[in-house]
């Protein structure tokens, strides 16, 4: 068996084009605004330089308006929070996002607390981590079937795991998921995520006993730890669907660059039992700004809905 390749670029991209459709028909609408996303970036990391310029480029793909603020390294707490207030009150800008890693010095959860939840793309914001962990037992439950309904921020990298399973035909209910990792950035969102689908989910840490059998338990195996290559497909059931998370560079000479991205799953050996897997790069990469660009773009909607209710009364 060799496992069917989930295309995130593919389905990345049809995300994005379904935005700038949307986009476009609010405007023919007679919407004389537009949704807008303001960029937080502190420090000259190359990387997040380059994610910050991704995330731009698909800004205007999918017809979201971009504001970006860069302060330098030595920039303060109440610096950055003082933007983001700024940004909570200026009805242009529907969404909020800092650019993480923030330099050692910084307040990271402070600054991003600091973030109004409506605004926050991210999906960090306490009260809205708080939102995606309600099972509303009591009360009417969300449909968790289309997460671009869902009436809250959801974090992106989580959400783009759960699209590709979507739109690859995975069904959820009653499989067995196992999560890889515990990070409050991926792996509790995305368990969660999976339990609303009302799949049985088990979560895999460094203190888990007997990891390679528990995951060989899954239909379902969601890799978000950060080590490369750790999963091999011995552990896998065959047939399992992976989704690999990681983004892990190893050193190679033959590359042009010096080096080489691996996921935390051993792709080769993987692909030989499971039924679907992602690659990296190429996977969950591009659904985690497609994603993001669909938090910024529910956000003006829900901005819209508030603002022609207040118009009402």
């Amino acid at each position: 068996m060799v496992a069917d390749i989930i295309d995130g670029k593919a389905i990345a991209q049809n995300i994005r084009q379904e935005l700038k459709e949307e986009v476009t028909a609010i405007s023919q609408k007679g919407s004389t605004k537009s949704p807008g996303l303001a960029v937080i970036l502190v420090g000259s990391r190359r990387d997040s330089q380059t994610y910050v310029n991704m995330k731009k480029k698909a800004c205007a793909e999918c017809g979201i308006q971009s504001f970006g603020y860069d302060y330098p390294e030595n920039a303060t707490d109440d610096e950055i929070i003082r933007c983001v207030q700024n940004l909570n009150k200026n009805p242009d800008c529907h969404g909020i996002l800092v650019q993480l890693p923030l330099p050692k010095h910084m307040d990271e959860e402070k600054v991003l607390d600091s973030i109004l939840p409506e605004k926050d793309v991210d999906g960090l914001h306490p009260l809205n981590v708080a939102a995606l962990t309600s099972t509303s037992t009591h009360g009417q439950r969300l449909d968790w079937s289309k997460l671009a309904n869902i009436p809250f921020p959801i974090a992106c990298t989580p959400q783009g795991c759960i699209e590709l399973l979507d739109r690859s035909g995975v069904a959820l209910k009653g499989k067995r998921a196992v999560v890889i990792g515990r990070s409050n950035l991926v792996g509790i969102p995305v368990a969660m995520l999976l339990m609303h689908r009302d799949a049985t989910v088990t979560i895999v840490h460094s203190k888990t006993e007997n990891t390679p059998e528990v995951v060989r338990e899954a239909d379902v195996v969601i890799a978000a730890v950060g080590r490369a290559s750790l999963v091999k497909g011995e552990w896998l059931k065959p047939g399992a669907v992976v989704i690999d998370v990681g983004i892990n560079s190893l050193d190679d000479a033959t590359k042009k660059r010096g080096y080489r991205l691996v996921g935390d799953c051993d792709y080769d050996s993987c692909k030989e039992v499971a039924g679907k897997i992602t690659p990296v790069p190429g996977g969950v990469g591009p659904m985690t700004i497609a994603c993001l660009m669909r938090n910024t773009v529910s956000a003006f909607k829900r901005k819209q809905v508030m603002d022609a209710a207040r118009t009402k009364n």
